[in-house]
C-alpha cells in the first residue's frame, strides 16, 4: 500500500469535477486495509472512502485521505437446491457482479442491470431500479470499524433499510468501511416485471422469453436510452431521490394538479421527482456549464468545466423551484464533499 500526497481526483468522480486531497491510496487486498488503519496518516487526518465516486459531488479540495477501494473477487460460498450464496468484495464494479449472476441464472438482482457505482457502495444507499431494491436479496454486510479496525457483519435487519437509505448514511455514517457483501440468489425462477416501464418495455418490444438475459437486456436497453454515459457527459445518475406523501397531501396536491402521477408502495404515495423538476420547466434547462438533461429530468449534468459548487448551486436553485410550486423538498441522492 502507499499513500500519495496532493493527488488530483478528477477521474475518481464521474461529474468529473477537479478537486484535489491531502493524501490518496488504493486497497487492493485485506492486507492493505490492516495497513492502512494502522497507518499514522489514516489515524490523524479526515477519511473518505470512494468507490465508482458516481454518488458524490466535489465542491472543494478534500484535506484528508481518500481511500479508493479496489478489493476484487466474486464466489459462491454456499447453495443448496434453490438458492445460492455469493460473496463480492467492494471494489468490484455492481454491473460486474449482475453480470456473474445473470451468467450463472442466478435470479434477484438482474432489475438492477447498469446501476453505476461499485458493490461496496450498493448497502449504503439500499440501490434500486425496476420493482427492485438490494435489500430484496442482501444477507450480510462485512465491513471494518474505521477507528479500531474490528470487522463488523451487519445483518440484512441491522442495515436498517429503507428508501435509496441505509445505516450507513446516517446513524453509522463514516463508522464503517465496507469491504464485501454476501447476496442470497434463487436457482428458481422468479420474474419480476410488473413495474411501469419495464413492463411498457416488454409488451411494446414483444418479448416473449422472459428469461434472466432478456429481462437485464431490457433494464440495459432502458437505462441507456435515458441516462447519458458519464464518459461523454459529466453525471451521477439520478441526482435526486423520488418523494413520498401520504394519502392526504396526495389529495390536496390533486386539487392543483389532478394529472400528478402518483404510485402506492405500502403505506406511502411515490411522487415521481422527475415529474416536478419537469413540471418546473428545468428539463433540458442550462446554466453556463451545468444543467438538467434533456432526456431525463432527473439527471443533472457537468457540460464540461463545472465546478462543484455551480452544480450545487443550480441543484438547489431545483430544489427551491419544486419547493416553491408544490410545498414538497427534494432530497439530493448524492453526496456533497
Amino acid at each position: 500500500m502507499k499513500i500519495i500526497e496532493n493527488y488530483d481526483l478528477t477521474e475518481f468522480n464521474t461529474f468529473g469535477i477537479t478537486a484535489k486531497t491531502k493524501y490518496f491510496t488504493i486497497l487492493e487486498n485485506e492486507t492493505d486495509i490492516e495497513e492502512l488503519f494502522a497507518s499514522s496518516v489514516f489515524q490523524d487526518n479526515e477519511k473518505l472512502f470512494l468507490g465508482g465516486g458516481s454518488n458524490v459531488l466535489f465542491t472543494k479540495d478534500f484535506d484528508g485521505i481518500v481511500v479508493l477501494n479496489k478489493l476484487q473477487g466474486i464466489e459462491i460460498i454456499k447453495e443448496n437446491e434453490n438458492e445460492v450464496w455469493v460473496r463480492s468484495m467492494g471494489g468490484e464494479m455492481w454491473q460486474t457482479l449482475v453480470l456473474f449472476a445473470v451468467d450463472k441464472g442466478y435470479w434477484g438482482i438482474e432489475n438492477l442491470s447498469l446501476i453505476p457505482g461499485t458493490v461496496g457502495a450498493a448497502p449504503m444507499q439500499n440501490i434500486g431500479a425496476y420493482g427492485s431494491e438490494l435489500k430484496d436479496t442482501l444477507e450480510g454486510v462485512e465491513s471494518y470499524e474505521i477507528t479500531n479496525g474490528e470487522k463488523k457483519v451487519f445483518t440484512n435487519i441491522e442495515c436498517k433499510f429503507g428508501y435509496r437509505d441505509s445505516i450507513f448514511k446516517n446513524v453509522v455514517k463514516g463508522k464503517y468501511f465496507i469491504s464485501a457483501i454476501v447476496l442470497r440468489l434463487s436457482k428458481v425462477e422468479k420474474i419480476n416485471v410488473e413495474y411501469g416501464t419495464l413492463k411498457d418495455y416488454i409488451e411494446q418490444n414483444n418479448i416473449t422469453d422472459l428469461s434472466l438475459k432478456n429481462i437485464s437486456y431490457a433494464v440495459v436497453t432502458i437505462r441507456k436510452s435515458k441516462l447519458p454515459d458519464p464518459k461523454i457527459l459529466g453525471n451521477a445518475g439520478s441526482f435526486f431521490k423520488n418523494i413520498f406523501i401520504d394519502e392526504e397531501e396526495l389529495c390536496e396536491l390533486q386539487q392543483s394538479y389532478p394529472d400528478i402521477p402518483n404510485f402506492r408502495e405500502g403505506d406511502q404515495i411515490k411522487i415521481p421527482a422527475g415529474w416536478l423538476i419537469e413540471a418546473c420547466g428545468y428539463k433540458g434547462k442550462r446554466v453556463g456549464n451545468v444543467g438538467m438533461h434533456e432526456k431525463q429530468a432527473l439527471v443533472l449534468v457537468n457540460y464540461g468545466g463545472a465546478t462543484g459548487l455551480e452544480i450545487k448551486a443550480f441543484a438547489e436553485e431545483v430544489i427551491a423551484s419544486v419547493n416553491q410550486k408544490f410545498g414538497l423538498v427534494l432530497t439530493p441522492e448524492v453526496n456533497f464533499v
